[in-house]
């Protein structure tokens, strides 16, 4: 990961393996979650990736306890065997429980900066 695309980022990225499954249309990929921010998400890149780069992508998430986190993102970059995503849309349902998973792993300080951020775009 390149010094440049560090600086570009908005929001600090925690470091989670977590289950997600990334949809898009008929096809889903079951991969594990390798990082999570309000503004993105990077997940292992399987073995056969035959995905459409420009349409969008659905994260699904599986949380400790059961629950799922579900993510709307595009495509940005795959590097290094991993798939770097961008979310577009965190709906109402879920951006409870993505603060939350955030919350126990980041100072409480800067996600309320950070989730600032997100209500000035």
């Amino acid at each position: 990961m390149s010094d440049n695309r560090n600086e570009k980022r908005h929001f600090t990225r925690v470091a989670l393996e977590l289950p997600v499954a990334v949809h898009q249309g008929g096809s889903t990929w079951q991969l594990q979650l390798i990082d999570i921010s309000l503004g993105g998400a990077s997940t292992t890149q399987p073995a056969t990736w035959d995905a459409q780069y420009n349409e969008p992508f659905t994260l699904i998430i599986t949380l400790p306890g059961g629950e799922e986190l579900e993510l709307y993102a595009y495509l940005q970059h795959v590097e290094a065997q991993r798939l770097g995503f961008s979310v577009q849309h965190v709906d109402r349902e879920n951006i409870l429980p993505l603060r939350n998973l955030l919350e126990q792993h980041m100072d409480i300080a800067t996600l309320e900066a950070e989730l600032g951020l997100l209500d000035e775009s």
